[in-house]
């Protein structure tokens, strides 16, 4: 599987263990940035990952900063992107099943590497369920429009 990865200076140091991790895996990884600890702003790295998933370079997306919150509202500015925060396994399994989310988001100082891993390996082995979720998922990347219910 293609896969991006992004992150800011908080979360270099999961980044680069995932990078690896996914690599040993046999996936084709791009990491994004940034590539050193010196500090930086989430949305930029949001915004490049938001950009690998639309534009079809990558097939699914990992983001990643201290908390996830702030890198996960970058990615989701982008209306092809459903990036889901997550902070243990089953929350990536339904992240996927019933949101057809194409990007996880964790944060490193709240998640340890062992809990990343185990939640990535859930997302990236999890089937989106389709059926009765589709029409919701649909309206995630459709405007509101007036009485719309």
């Amino acid at each position: 599987m293609r896969i991006a990865i992004a992150s800011d200076h908080a979360a270099i140091d999961m980044k680069a263990a995932l990078v690896e991790w996914l690599t040993e895996a046999g996936h084709e990884v791009a990491d994004l940035g940034p590539m050193t600890t010196d500090s930086v702003d989430y949305p930029d790295f949001g915004y490049k990952l938001a950009d690998a998933i639309a534009s079809g370079r990558a097939e699914r997306g990992v983001a990643l900063c201290g908390s996830g919150i702030g890198i996960s509202m970058a990615v989701n500015r982008n209306p092809a992107c459903r990036c889901a925060l997550v902070s243990e396994g089953l929350s990536a399994k339904l992240s996927r099943k019933h949101n057809d989310a194409n990007i996880i988001a964790m944060g490193a100082r709240l998640v340890g590497i062992e809990i990343a891993k185990d939640c990535l390996n859930i997302f990236l082995n999890t089937e989106f369920g389709g059926s009765r979720h589709q029409r919701r998922v649909d309206k995630l990347s459709a405007p509101l429009t007036e009485g719309a219910a």
